[in-house]
């Protein structure tokens, strides 16, 4: 190799550091200022959430009886309001805060996980018939991972509800250096022309009056499915049922 592209190559060493360098820079700019904005609104914008819900009920007790049906009608929907935003702050910090979390990578049982995860359910007096395959091990932080298994369950048995027998299976294979795993449910499904849309914070395919949740649990399992170099994905069709993969690198050598 001749002197010159030695120094070539020693150039374009150093611009590919300096590169990685700010982008770094850039990323941890990024998460600081994501950090205040959730301190934001998990402090400075709950007290004045609280005081609507305050004044909501000191106006329904004390002067219910001055308002016709639409002022009262009025007074709940202002009370009603101001504690649906008041919940959806508290899941907005709560992700933030799970998504924050430190990383510390082990070899997880995941097969335990998931029956654990299930009993609880059982004990909740969810009625679905819960089957657990033989999962194979993973790579990942306990906690991460734990909240992605419960998430993905919670959802299932939130779409089944309304299943003369609701079923859900949980699977796990491992494929081209990577885990698989699924959770098939036999509900309500989505349509699969939205289902990019799945996994966005606070986007709902359903209305409200038929299912309730506001959005934030699909969302926390990608952060999370991410956090651990994986991906994660759903199929589904409108009152067909619906299974969600996601994928974790195998543990390196």
């Amino acid at each position: 190799m001749t002197g010159e592209s030695i120094d070539d190559v020693r150039a374009e060493r150093d611009r590919l550091a300096c590169a990685l360098a700010d982008r770094s820079a850039q990323l941890e700019a990024i998460a600081k200022e994501f950090e205040q904005f959730s301190h934001t609104l998990s402090h400075d914008l709950r007290a004045p959430l609280r005081a609507l819900e305050g004044f909501a009920q000191i106006l329904a007790e004390d002067y219910g009886a001055k308002f016709d049906a639409d002022g009262k009608r009025c007074i709940d929907n202002l009370a009603s309001c101001a504690h649906k935003a008041s919940g959806l702050i508290e899941d907005l910090h709560g992700f933030s805060c799970l998504c924050r979390k430190p990383f510390h990578p082990v070899v997880v049982d995941l097969q335990q996980v998931a029956e654990r995860k299930a009993g609880e359910l059982k004990t909740e007096g969810t009625a679905a018939k819960i089957h657990i395959d033989t999962l194979p091990e993973a790579w990942g932080d306990a906690d991460l991972l734990d909240a992605i298994v419960e998430e993905l369950l919670r959802n299932a048995v939130k779409f089944t509800r309304r299943q003369a027998q609701p079923s859900i299976e949980i699977r796990g294979r491992s494929e081209n250096g990577r885990t698989v795993y699924s959770v098939r449910d036999n509900g309500m499904g989505f349509n699969p022309n939205y289902a990019s849309r799945l996994f966005g914070v606070f986007q709902r395919l359903h209305d409200e009056k038929d299912i309730e949740g506001r959005g934030i649990g699909l969302a926390t399992v990608q952060r999370l499915v991410h956090r651990h170099g994986g991906t994660v994905w759903a199929e589904g069709k409108v009152n067909a049922g619906a299974v969600f993969f996601f994928s974790l690198p195998v543990r390196p050598l």
